[in-house]
């Protein structure tokens, strides 16, 4: 299956892209997206900000990774599935202590490549 490496790779780019937007979200907007999809009053959603925008910069590490293991020609396959398994190892606890939201946002998109990559190696 020749098509299939190439799907992978672009089902990992998709969750990169994913983080990229979660990142700028949380990194500009943090406190408007606290209080717009959290509920977060006005005033703990300022205080908060400066957490959110940390997280923001972690989700940019993660989309970094996502990117380099999606274009690197040599440990492709390992780098994936540490990437991707961050990805739903974060989004599993977002939904925990977040909102079930974070499953759908995070952990389905980073488990459809872990799927293929399996299938793939099987």
């Amino acid at each position: 299956m020749e098509l299939l490496p190439k799907i992978i790779q672009i089902a990992i780019v998709l969750v990169g892209f994913i983080h990229v937007g979660l990142a700028i979200g949380e990194i500009f907007f943090g406190a408007w997206l606290l209080e717009k999809r959290f509920d977060f009053s006005e005033g703990t959603a300022t205080e908060a900000d400066r957490i959110v925008k940390n997280a923001g910069i972690y989700n940019s590490f993660i989309a970094a990774g996502l990117f380099w293991a999606a274009f690197d020609p040599t440990n492709s396959t390992i780098l994936s599935i540490f990437f991707l398994s961050c990805v739903v190892i974060a989004g599993v606890f977002g939904a925990i202590t977040l909102k079930w939201t974070t499953l759908i946002i995070q952990t389905i998109p980073a488990i459809i490549p872990l799927i293929l990559i399996w299938i793939e190696n099987k």
